[in-house]
């Protein structure tokens, strides 16, 4: 199946299409471990130009979406942590710290944009993107840390690892099944809630206290819990994707869009985690 992650929708389309967009390939199936796959009609990595190479050293491994991931999850925690001791979230402080982070987050969400328009993958924006979330992340974390809820950090860094290991583990056991219907309830659920929080924000500023109610008490921690499932249903449509890139012999540069699609729910993920328990430390 086509994965819906924003990321790779667009290119995995362009890839499968040929220069008047009518290109197709021979039926292909594909097996992953004992997996047989009948997802597509067609490679959709296929091109005109590829269609005598033979599969060799050009192709995506497992192992380069995990080298390539590593790269990009530990430029976000590199910078986090940079962030965290030399950001301060002190009274002396707050405007600079605030306003670096302010600057980190719009820039993170620019060089994404950016990225997910382009048809081939840019290690250095997708670097980039990583190591202004990581500004973003640690300011942000700090703050909580030092004025809401002492030590949720860790929980919240835990809890994503719980998360994103019970994901796997579901969908290796095939607990959970990653199909064109999954896909499209998952986006649609995921629009909602976004359209939700942009709500939410715009009551928040126009002077309506707490907004939807989406900050505190059960409503809080439920729509937190609502974010932590969507993002791992997000976790779920990535490792799909990584896993049909593998079997149909995408091409190495695949690597970098799946690194950057699961960097992006991961951080998804631990936001929401960091919000529901941030509200639970603070209600208790």
């Amino acid at each position: 199946m086509r994965t819906s992650n924003p990321i790779f929708s667009r290119w995995s389309a362009a890839r499968g299409a040929g220069p008047a967009g009518t290109y197709q390939r021979e039926p292909v199936r594909a097996t992953v471990g004992a997996q047989p796959t009948d997802d597509y009609p067609t490679n959709p990595y296929g091109s005109p130009a590829d269609t005598d190479k033979p599969a060799g050293s050009t192709t995506v491994t497992m192992d380069d979406v995990v080298v390539r991931t590593a790269t990009t999850l530990g430029a976000v925690a590199l910078t986090a942590v940079l962030s965290w001791l030399l950001l301060p979230v002190d009274e002396a402080n707050l405007g600079r710290s605030y306003g670096v982070a302010l600057g980190g987050g719009l820039a993170a969400v620019v060089l994404s944009l950016v990225q997910a328009f382009r048809r081939a993958p840019a290690p250095a924006l997708i670097l980039g993107y990583a190591a202004f979330e990581g500004v973003f992340l640690g300011v942000l974390s700090s703050t909580v840390s030092s004025y809401l809820a002492p030590g949720v950090v860790v929980q919240a860094v835990l809890g994503t690892f719980a998360v994103s290991a019970g994901t796997l583990l579901a969908y290796r056991m095939r607990w959970i099944r990653v199909t064109q219907r999954f896909a499209g309830f998952v986006v649609a659920a995921a629009t909602g809630f976004l359209l939700l929080l942009f709500a939410d924000l715009l009551f928040s500023g126009f002077g309506a206290g707490h907004g939807l109610g989406f900050h505190s008490g059960g409503l809080g921690i439920a729509f937190g819990a609502l974010g932590i499932v969507l993002g791992a249903a997000f976790l779920a449509l990535d490792f799909k994707q990584v896993e049909d890139a593998v079997a149909y012999g995408a091409p190495r540069e695949e690597a970098w869009l799946a690194a950057f699609g699961l960097t992006m729910t991961l951080v998804w993920i631990y936001l929401e985690v960091l919000r529901v328990l941030t509200i639970f430390n603070s209600d208790s």
